[in-house]
Formats: C-alpha cells, sequence, structure tokens
C-alpha cells in the first residue's frame, strides 16, 4: 500500500482539509486520482472512525449528494423491507466491511458498526458507493444500485474522467 504526496495533495484539494487516517486509496479515476480513500478505522488523534471507505471524488461526492437530496434512500429503504434476497445481500455487505476493516484495526467503539446504515437502513449513500468502487461490483447491493443510478442520470461514472 503506498499514497503518494501526490495522492495527500489531491485528497487535500477535494476535501478542503488535510486528509487523516489515510491508509491507502482505495478506488482511483481512469485518470489516476483519488476516487476512495481507505481510512484507517482510528484516526491519529485516536477518534474511532468506522468509515473505512471514504468517498472523495468530487463528482462523485456531488452525484451522490443529488440523490440523497432526491430523497433515492427512501426508495432503497422500502426495497430492502420488501426485497428478502437485497436484505440478505446487504447484511452481507456489512459482514464484508467489517471483515475488512479487522484487517486494519477494530476500536471497541465501533465493533459491529459498519457504514451507510448497514445493515438494516440505508443512511449514506457516499458510503455505500466507496464500498462498492473500493471493493468491486457484487458485494454491496446498495452501492451498486447507487452506482447504477448515477450512471443512468449521467450524474457521474467511473469508466470517464470528470476531474
Amino acid at each position: 500500500m503506498t499514497v503518494s504526496e501526490a495522492d495527500l495533495e489531491t485528497l487535500r484539494v477535494q476535501l478542503g482539509r488535510v486528509p487523516r487516517g489515510v491508509v491507502d486509496i482505495a478506488a482511483r479515476c481512469v485518470c489516476g486520482r483519488p476516487t476512495v480513500v481507505l481510512t484507517a478505522p482510528r484516526l491519529p488523534d485516536g477518534s474511532p472512525f468506522p468509515t473505512m471507505y471514504y468517498l472523495t471524488h468530487p463528482a462523485a461526492v456531488r452525484g451522490c449528494s443529488t440523490l440523497e437530496a432526491e430523497h433515492l434512500m427512501e426508495d432503497f429503504n422500502r426495497r430492502l423491507a420488501e426485497d428478502p434476497e437485497l436484505a440478505a445481500a446487504y447484511a452481507a455487505a456489512h459482514a464484508d466491511y467489517l471483515s475488512r476493516r479487522d484487517e486494519l484495526g477494530s476500536p471497541a467503539e465501533i465493533d459491529g458498526v459498519s457504514a451507510g446504515g448497514m445493515p438494516t437502513r440505508v443512511k449514506c449513500l457516499h458510503a455505500l458507493l466507496g464500498h462498492t468502487l473500493a471493493v468491486g461490483q457484487g458485494v454491496n447491493p446498495i452501492g451498486d444500485l447507487t452506482l447504477d443510478v448515477l450512471r443512468e442520470r449521467e450524474l457521474w461514472d467511473p469508466a470517464r474522467c470528470s476531474c
């Protein structure tokens, strides 16, 4: 795992602040800039931080913010309640997230807490998309659905640079 000074500077610009707890770049734009940062489960100041896959790409962040403002999460929550297969896959995504984070450490304060509302509700599309982009499609069904909607609506597509 390597994070270059150029990566850290790009993250600083993307986030508007100095990045904290960066372990690696979990996903990159086709141009090579960071899209998702892999963040330590405990920040340098000692704070626990459950969001291991942190979405940083400005266009992807804007796209997720648009979908959240349009209440797409309500639709996804309804689907989770009505579709046992989707709910089971989402619960499996939660377990995957925790398993991967345990490889970096497991602060007691966030034991059993993943991100984005997993395993029972959809709370943050940014975190769920970050999971999908970091580990690939087929693991987090809500992250996958979010990516599909972003592409369909032409809000963001990881196959095209929009940096």
